[in-house]
């Protein structure tokens, strides 16, 4: 009787181990998910003023446009949590677009190397973006099912486990990336 109870204690602390370990790996890969979003929206946001400035020098009576993608920059820059972000990145890319439509108007700009060269680095960080997003959501859903479900749940909050943020847009026209294209 005694090594049969001794075998359960074992085995629970054996479970409970396990369960803390998968809560540690998805707490640290929701992390690193995350951090990847981060890289992601820097590059983005460093290429920001060469587009302003590479229209710019097209446009200079369209002031208001480049001070609107310039503040939207600033704001995406000074988000913390995602939900931050979320409304900062919606915010910039709309702005973006305005600065696009901008660009509509002015042939040789289209027509520009450097400004087609920086099209195509957004629309390649755009889709790393969401990449990484997606890939960020996942992880941190099966966290937060982790967290939520039992017997995690009996873990997660003495250990000090909470729930994360999804990286989500605020409204079904923000989630349409951006078009950059002029062809």
């Amino acid at each position: 009787m005694g090594w049969i109870l001794l075998g359960l204690v074992a085995a629970f602390v054996v479970f409970a181990i396990s369960l803390y370990n998968r809560l540690v790996r998805l707490k640290n890969g929701s992390e690193s998910a995350w951090s990847d979003i981060d890289v992601q929206l820097k590059r983005r946001w460093e290429l920001i003023p060469n587009l302003v400035s590479t229209v710019k020098g097209y446009a200079l009576h369209e002031q208001s446009t480049f001070e609107k993608v310039t503040a939207a920059r600033s704001q995406a820059m000074q988000a913390h949590t995602p939900a931050e972000h979320a409304v900062a990145e919606g915010n910039l890319q709309g702005a973006l677009k305005s600065l696009f439509a901008l660009a509509e108007a002015y042939p040789e700009l289209r027509a520009n190397e450097s400004f087609l060269g920086l099209q195509r680095e957004l629309s390649s960080l755009e889709d790393a973006i969401q990449n990484s997003r997606r890939y960020y959501n996942a992880i941190v859903r099966d966290l937060n099912t982790a967290i939520e479900s039992f017997p995690g749940n009996l873990l997660a909050g003495p250990f000090g486990f909470a729930k994360r943020e999804y990286f989500e847009l605020d409204s079904a026209a923000e989630r349409v990336v951006p078009k950059v294209s002029f062809s």
